[in-house]
């Protein structure tokens, strides 16, 4: 069998209980879905590799029968303490959008399962391109351009994309770098819980399509201008004491952690599970990796979980374009 993307599929299978059995019923769930060749099989992947029983492709018929009804705690179902992943596939054979949706909408209010909605997202050139590098056929494109399939898929999944909570786009990932977020992201996520994620980024490779909050830095004196510190990282001690003695550094760092100090508890009162915090700088490896650095350690100081990123801090030349997630 194959996953969305036409790689083998992953994860242990299961199902609904059949008559007369006694359904085994996840206490977390997950739901995977997004467009075809954004990397669904290598989101499920990494969700089996950090304990989650991965279901692809099941069909909606059957979706409610696995879940189980409604419940709160003792309330006598039973349950899984490992949780489970299933994929959304617009393949499936009885795929219909405002069904999906609806079912969708009554999962995620449900007490139990505690469940997620993680839609993947890519921007459509790179598709095209990820689609062309390997010769594979887009799903709903039949005999028509790629670009036809991906714009029609965009268009049917949108009321579940605006119920996701994360959206990860994959349009800079790497299978490698796709699976780390997933895995951060899930490992020991929880409902009631924000995990905050923070990336530096260079405006010459473009701002991260799945940012919440952006800033940018390129105010600050620029290392890349003396030629003892170009060479460096904004994580080597020298470059962030240059960077941290700009006059500007400290009352822009003291705004931005009141601001944040503001907006976390209210983002997490709201019912947000996880928020990214973009840095930017020109390069994306003086200034914008130190001033990420030390969001960071403001929010370590502050007891938030977080994970943070250095997206461009190895890169070079623009343009690139990463290996499609499969």
């Amino acid at each position: 069998m194959t996953g969305t993307d036409g790689s083998p599929e992953t994860g242990q299978k299961t199902g609904p209980a059949g008559p007369g059995e006694s359904p085994d019923r996840p206490r977390r769930l997950v739901l995977v879905t997004g467009l075809s060749g954004a990397g669904k099989s290598t989101a499920l992947a990494a969700l089996e590799d950090i304990g989650f029983t991965v279901v692809d492709n099941l069909p909606l018929a059957l979706l409610d029968a696995f879940v189980g009804p409604g419940a709160g705690p003792g309330n006598g179902n039973g349950g899984s303490e490992r949780p489970v992943a299933l994929g959304i596939d617009v393949r499936a054979r009885d795929f219909d959008t405002a069904a999906m949706e609806t079912a969708v909408q009554r999962i995620l209010a449900r007490r139990e399962p505690e469940a997620r909605l993680l839609f993947l997202d890519c921007a459509d050139d790179i598709l095209v391109q990820r689609y062309s590098e390997t010769r594979r056929r887009h799903p709903l494109a039949r005999e028509r351009p790629v670009l036809d399939g991906v714009r029609l898929e965009r268009q049917m999944i949108a009321p579940l994309r605006r119920l996701a909570d994360p959206v990860i786009d994959t349009s800079d990932e790497t299978a490698h770098t796709l699976r780390r977020q997933v895995q951060d992201r899930f490992a020991g996520s929880g409902r009631g819980r924000l995990s905050v994620f923070v990336e530096s980024f260079g405006y010459g490779h473009g701002v991260p399509r799945h940012a919440d909050l952006v800033f940018d830095v390129r105010f600050l004196r620029n290392p890349h201008y003396d030629e003892r510190l170009r060479p460096t990282t904004g994580l080597d001690a020298q470059t962030g004491d240059y960077i941290a003695g700009d006059p500007d550094f400290r009352p822009f760092f003291d705004r931005l952690t009141a601001m944040l100090d503001l907006l976390l508890p209210r983002y997490r009162a709201e019912g947000k599970s996880y928020l990214t915090i973009a840095v930017g700088c020109t390069g994306g490896r003086h200034r914008s990796v130190y001033v990420a650095a030390r969001t960071a350690d403001w929010l370590a100081g502050k007891g938030w979980p977080h994970t943070l990123r250095h997206r461009d801090l190895g890169r070079s030349g623009r343009g690139d374009v990463p290996a499609a997630p499969a």
